[in-house]
């Protein structure tokens, strides 16, 4: 079922909040979360019913687990409990990569089992894993089974996000009330809501249609032109960063309507000065994760590793080159193949991975150099500034070419034609169509409004949207303050107008899937 359906919209949404909110008006918060927990199973069920045991087994089982280390902490049931996960991970979504790479090298003819890939394995997976070590240190205080059900399958961040943390949101279920704040509530969820909706249906549908043809084209083995090369890829990086956003704000909106708010995920990453800042900004809570439980364990093991050998730790600032590359640069380059490898089976998410633990290696270098140095040239200026940016969306528009291919070598094929290296008569049969005037106007206005306009969490920045969002003040909120939301006649009537466009163009038409859905 997908948020921007009508199905979804019409009824399936309608008939949840209603029972919602007369169960918590009656006080009745235990079935108010049994009432969630269930309409959770039922939205993921939709989509596939057969991979619905898999889930229930999955969310089953690791409450157990957790359970288990709560109350007797072992590192050999824990070692397993991660090994189960792991292993139903690695069957479903990597089984076929695998024994395809082994045929291709090893020249083998090996059966490729058709296997179904349960939807959103990799988040409710890495979401449970998070529990199970917290649960092993002693950090996780045990729940109710239908809470635990509700915190893993709760429908509006279950299929792409936020990955949540039990500490966020368990409390949130024992203060499921309404009344109070109710229309408020109401309006900011809905507004939200909507603004998601706008992005998916206004402009990442549209724009993603010129994104196909050109990877399309090289799939097929043609080398797209320069300019086919560039619209393409820039459509890609503009249709995945609405598609994203907008999917985040509906999550966040959905989930306040419940009365539960969960954590930010998307904070207009195409403006970050560094590859640091972007992945603090982008999927934040992935980063999060792989932060807490990959890079940071890592870096202990490592830095425990190099005092027993008897060598110091360098004090920040002081980091010599042997201990950068095994206190910083292997860490992130693990944890970022890491990151590649949960995005897809494939090649091309591999080198994603890879390529931005490079990026990250060489930022974190850079900041050590300038540590070592009072001033560098032109360091704070505007100019500076805008290069800084300006280089870092060219970092991860290249990343995001692997990111969208099908394989390297059409990758490779897009990165050639980005570079003037299209041959006069390309190989494919397909022919591109020609580039408009209005792929070009569409373009340009995305880009002002990406890297001139607030987005939505500082636009609501008064109200209560994602958990512990603290937003930036834009330039434009400085100058004219009118931007900020507010439940006006005027906000409600602007709303209501871009509102009923998006709704007539969303009912209308065939749903198509959140980028996000395949991963």
């Amino acid at each position: 079922m997908l948020f921007n359906s009508r199905l979804f919209i019409l009824y399936f949404l309608p008939l949840v909040y209603t029972g919602f909110v007369i169960l918590t008006r009656w006080k009745r918060n235990r079935e108010a979360v049994a009432w969630l927990g269930i309409a959770s199973i039922v939205f993921y069920s939709w989509w596939n019913i057969s991979t619905l045991p898999i889930l229930l087994v999955s969310i089953a089982g690791n409450f157990l687990f957790g359970t288990l280390l709560s109350r007797f902490p072992s590192k050999a049931l824990f070692i397993f409990a991660i090994g189960v996960n792991l292993a139903a991970l690695a069957y479903y979504k990597y089984t076929t990569f695998f024994i395809e790479a082994l045929n291709d090298t090893a020249g083998l003819d090996l059966y490729v089992p058709s296997i179904v890939l349960p939807l959103a394995i990799s988040f409710f997976t890495f979401q449970q894993i998070a529990y199970l070590s917290d649960a092993y240190d002693g950090r996780a205080v045990e729940h109710r089974f239908t809470d635990y059900l509700l915190f893993i399958s709760f429908f509006p961040h279950l299929i792409a996000g936020p990955i949540t943390h039990h500490r966020e949101m368990l409390p949130q279920f024992s203060r499921l009330t309404s009344g109070k704040g109710e229309p408020g509530r109401l309006a900011v969820g809905m507004t939200l809501f909507l603004a998601g909706l706008t992005k998916k249906v206004i402009i990442a549908d549209p724009v993603g249609t010129y994104v196909a043809p050109v990877f399309n084209f090289s799939q097929e083995g043609g080398i797209p032109s320069f300019s086919d090369a560039w619209a393409g890829t820039l459509s890609y990086a503009m249709q995945i960063y609405f598609d994203f956003s907008g999917y985040t704000d509906m999550a966040i909106g959905l989930g306040l309507l419940f009365g539960i708010s969960l954590p930010p995920n998307f904070d207009s990453p195409f403006k970050s000065r560094n590859i640091i800042e972007f992945w603090s900004r982008w999927h934040m809570t992935l980063t999060r994760f792989l932060t807490a439980y990959i890079y940071n364990p890592l870096t202990l093991h490592f830095t425990r590793m190099r005092i027993k050998s008897g060598r110091s730790v360098p004090r920040k600032g002081k980091t010599t080159p042997g201990a950068f590359v095994v206190l910083t640069s292997i860490p992130t380059m693990f944890t970022m193949f890491v990151s590649g490898l949960w995005h897809g089976a494939g090649w091309q998410f591999i080198i994603f991975g890879v390529l931005h633990g490079f990026y990250l290696t060489v930022n974190h270098g850079w900041h050590l150099l300038k540590t070592r140095r009072e001033s560098w040239p032109g360091t704070g200026s505007r100019l500076m500034a805008v290069f800084s940016v300006a280089l870092t969306f060219l970092c991860v528009l290249t990343g995001l070419i692997f990111f969208r291919a099908e394989s390297v070598s059409s990758a490779w094929r897009i990165l050639l034609g980005m570079a003037g290296h299209s041959p006069f008569y390309p190989v494919s049969a397909l022919k591109l169509p020609d580039i408009t005037a209005t792929q070009c106007i569409f373009l340009a206005v995305l880009a002002i409004i990406i890297w001139s306009f607030p987005n939505t969490g500082q636009i609501m920045r008064n109200y209560r949207t994602a958990l512990d969002l603290t937003p930036r003040v834009s330039w434009m909120m400085r100058i004219f303050p009118s931007v900020t939301w507010h439940p006006t006649l005027i906000w409600g009537v602007a709303t209501g107008i871009v509102a009923s466009f998006t709704l007539m163009r969303a009912l209308s038409a065939a749903p198509s899937e959140f980028l996000y859905f395949r991963f």
